[in-house]
């Protein structure tokens, strides 16, 4: 189900912003997450674009979602210890539905839902990635398959700190992920050929990892947008966010020191797995820092929401200056309908040739041949159809 509002952006081709809804389920305790989401589609609204949060209330799919609807699903997930509520990847859309359940959508669901109902702009706090201790586990997020296959641009701080951000970037490039960073500090290499430009951890504005390509303005962005279109590409730009937080490697070791800790207690208690393993983290090393991830994790959402909300702008202004450009050399199409023809009749397609009499092709065809007077011929055995 669409929102009114956001039917009438996809109507008119104005900016949207798609949201995932993972953030107040499974991200942040109540009300911080109702207080968040509503935030967060307020920064989007200011700078000119419409906000559409993606869940699943009762089996039903929202795309945009009413005050109430957000807060019910905060609502929801602080009783999660009643399986009322469901993380929801893009594999466990079929069976939600079916079952009428409700959830909020991870990145895989939302860029795919996104994606269905043409939005191309999509914000959230973090991607998943691959796993810290991969090679025990083979715990891989289904973000970084659901980004190599559909078209949406990725507005986040990176890569959650969480995870392994240099094998999750080594999946990405395999994958065929467009990878940028948005504002972020360049460097140059140790030969001084070429530049780099540091990746954010998240929380943090530097993984200590770097990439290759920097973009100055929400501008570059949409133009890159345009050109991966143009070419048919079929995945995703992930664009990273440093979050410009002051003291940064400070909060970079205390935020390390309290995930260690979280993993050695997650480690001991054996019934964590699965889709439980980042929801009992982040929380955990909430509980450790006293709540400062917390607010750092809002502050961050917060940030990438108005940059979202400025490349869906340039964006659309590049769609509408393609339109522009196209029906000033094109004639206005009229409106066809999308339903199935069904054609009745025959269709003729007559060649003329010239054949030599005596040539052994007309001596030897076993069936008569007439010359002209061709549409004579068809029009009974077109009669019959």
């Amino acid at each position: 189900m669409v929102l009114r509002e956001v039917y009438e952006a996809l109507e008119s081709h104005s900016p949207l912003v798609a949201l995932e809804s993972t953030i107040i389920t499974h991200g942040m305790p109540y009300p911080h997450n109702l207080r968040t989401a509503l935030e967060v589609e307020s920064i989007i609204r200011a700078n000119g674009a419409t906000p559409a949060t993606i869940g699943i209330i009762d089996g039903i799919v929202y795309v945009g979602m009413k005050h109430s609807q957000l807060e019910q699903l905060a609502l929801k997930a602080s009783k999660r210890e009643s399986n009322e509520i469901f993380k929801i990847s893009r594999s466990d859309l079929p069976i939600v539905l079916a079952r009428k359940q409700s959830g909020g959508t991870t990145v895989s669901a939302t860029s795919y839902l996104a994606n269905r109902v043409g939005i191309r702009v999509f914000v959230t706090g973090g991607i998943g990635g691959v796993h810290r201790g991969v090679e025990h586990t083979m715990d891989i997020s289904a973000d970084l398959t659901e980004l190599s296959r559909t078209p949406i641009t990725v507005i986040s701080a990176g890569i959650k700190s969480i995870l392994d951000i240099g094998r999750t970037l080594e999946v990405l490039e395999t994958n065929g992920v467009c990878v940028a960073v948005y504002q972020g500090k360049q460097f140059k290499t140790t030969n001084g050929n070429s530049e780099q430009v540091t990746f954010p951890a998240f929380f943090t504005p530097d993984s200590g990892i770097s990439v290759n390509y920097n973009l100055k303005t929400s501008a570059d962005v949409a133009e890159l947008m345009r050109q991966r279109d143009s070419i048919g590409l079929e995945s995703a730009i992930l664009l990273a966010v440093p979050n410009d937080i002051e003291e940064g490697k400070v909060y970079h070791q205390k935020l390390e020191k309290a995930l260690l800790i979280a993993e050695r207690e997650m480690k001991e208690n054996k019934s964590i797995s699965g889709k439980r393993v980042t929801p009992f983290l982040l929380s955990k090393i909430n509980e450790l820092t006293g709540g400062e991830s917390l607010q750092l994790n809002q502050q961050l959402i917060q940030h990438n929401a108005l940059i979202g909300a400025q490349v869906a702008v340039e964006y659309s202004n590049v769609l509408q200056g393609i339109s522009k450009a196209s029906s000033l050399s094109t004639p206005t199409p009229r409106q066809c309908s999308h339903r199935i023809p069904v054609v009745i009749g025959g269709s003729v397609y007559d060649i003329v040739a010239k054949a030599d009499r005596s040539s052994s092709f007309v001596k030897s065809n076993l069936f008569p041949i007439a010359f002209g007077q061709y549409l004579a011929r068809m029009s009974p055995h077109c009669e019959l159809l």
